[in-house]
């Protein structure tokens, strides 16, 4: 017999539900891109500092990589743990690993004082940072979308997302305030600490609101009726949820990975990659190229949302297709913008790439949790977003800063984002539109070794579940 189904939640707790998410993914993106703009700017002279200074960026931009490498790691484990325990637990686990890293990275020695060993603690707490964001985003955009009505959850499962660019806004506007008020001197001595300090009281704030929220509906609904398969089986234990993941699932894994790749890639040749070209190449200062990076994060949280309120109304992919396009098309122009060496031109070059990576970024929340059945979404979805994040953005910066090493030039880092622009139109085109599946019917049909329905559901029928 079908259970009922979950009620749904009050508006008001629909919105401490999307507030813990926010915050917490604000929280864990500061940590993550507070090092790459430190990367950029610092860490080639005060962990390599025996390096030529666009050697010293690469290395600096390896650690930076090495991070997005332990991310599939997290998302295995978190993703495993997830679907076994829950989607609040693992989130609270995964806000205080990356906080107590980037705490310490604020407390480091550099090269100066201890030699080798200075990179090397860099890159270990590197790898907790990217083994703990491997596991955020899954549980994060779930936890959201399990818990918001099914006639506007493009809308609601894009506001974790905003963390994204809320976090890069934070960490870029410290970085900004800490070099315009710090001398070059100064900031490269102590002042670069002061943000990684800072994670300790953010952690504080985000584990405050993120245990005061409810475990999500739809799991225990799952959770449920798991245990009741288990007891009709004489205590039979279900299979690991990465082996149905595999199983019922790897053609939307596939689709996930490919999706990521234009996203992934653009962001962070836009929004990493910009402060090593626009103040190595177009003579730009870094305070300009943080504004720049400044302004236009401020613009991509605020149209996130809206990208994702008009994936609830044409569809997760013509909006993702729509991205997609507009980054590959827009990156001639992207760099040719930078090149005029004008902050007003700066600025519109990294605010329309943001905007359409947005079209891009804002659905997939929504898309990828719609693809994978309760009892494996955590492992599903965070496996196709953080396996691919491994060839997309942990080497963006890296090709990027060795294209233009070897080549003088952006053109074979605008074709480079083009061709994983392709990538992703390919992907997202062979997917099926997920916009009208109701997340509690994506399960196996006949316990957890069948295949999966698709439960696309009639728009009259989504409307009776919001």
């Amino acid at each position: 017999m079908a259970s009922a189904a979950p009620a749904p939640p009050t508006p008001n707790n629909l919105k401490r539900i999307v507030a813990a998410s926010l915050i917490g993914t604000t929280i864990e993106w500061y940590d993550f891109f507070l090092y790459g703009s430190a990367a950029a700017l610092v860490f080639n002279k005060l962990f390599f500092p025996d390096s030529d200074p666009l050697v010293g960026t690469l290395l600096s931009f390896l650690t930076y990589a090495v991070g997005f490498a332990a991310r599939p790691l997290g998302a295995l484990v978190f993703g495993h743990y997830g679907d076994r325990l829950g989607r609040k637990k693992l989130l609270v686990l995964s806000l205080l690993l990356m906080g107590g890293a980037t705490f310490a990275i604020g407390l480091l020695p550099t090269h100066a004082t201890v030699g080798t060993a200075a990179p090397v603690l860099l890159t270990l707490l590197r790898l907790v940072q990217g083994f703990a964001l491997g596991g955020e985003w899954g549980g994060a955009v779930l936890l959201v979308s399990e818990h918001g009505d099914a006639r506007r959850r493009g809308f609601w499962a894009s506001w974790p997302q905003t963390g994204a660019p809320a976090g890069q806004l934070l960490a870029t506007g410290v970085l900004s305030l800490l070099t315009a008020v710090l001398s070059d001197a100064a900031f490269g001595s102590w002042g670069w600490r002061i943000p990684f300090l800072l994670s300790g009281v953010l952690v504080i704030v985000g584990l405050w609101i993120r245990l005061s929220v409810d475990e999500s509906p739809v799991f225990k609904e799952a959770l449920a009726q798991a245990e009741a398969r288990k007891a009709a089986r004489d205590g039979a234990a279900e299979k690991l949820p990465i082996v149905s993941v595999l199983r019922h699932h790897w053609r939307d894994v596939l689709v996930a990975m490919g999706a990521r790749m234009a996203e992934n890639i653009s962001y962070y040749v836009i929004t990493a990659f910009i402060l090593v070209y626009a103040t190595t190449s177009a003579g730009v200062s870094k305070q300009t190229a943080l504004n720049s990076v400044l302004i236009a994060s401020a613009v991509h949280f605020a149209v996130i949302p809206a990208w994702g309120a008009l994936s609830d109304r044409i569809g997760r992919r013509p909006v993702y297709l729509l991205g997609a396009v507009g980054v590959g098309a827009w990156m001639f122009p992207f760099f040719a913008l930078i090149d005029t060496g004008g902050f007003g031109n700066l600025i519109l070059a990294v605010t329309v790439g943001l905007v359409l990576h947005g079209a891009m970024y804002a659905p997939q929340a929504a898309f990828f949790s719609e693809m994978f059945a309760t009892r494996m979404r955590y492992s599903g979805a965070s496996i196709g977003a953080q396996f691919a994040s491994v060839a997309a953005g942990a080497p963006a910066p890296l090709i990027a800063t060795a294209l233009l090493s070897d080549y003088g030039t952006s053109t074979p880092i605008a074709l480079y984002v083009i061709a994983a622009a392709v990538l992703t139109v390919v992907a997202v085109g062979v997917a099926k539109e997920t916009r009208l599946r109701d997340l509690a019917d994506v399960e196996p049909a006949a316990g957890p070794d069948a295949e999966p329905e698709s439960a696309v559901k009639s728009p009259s029928a989504d409307a009776r579940t919001a």
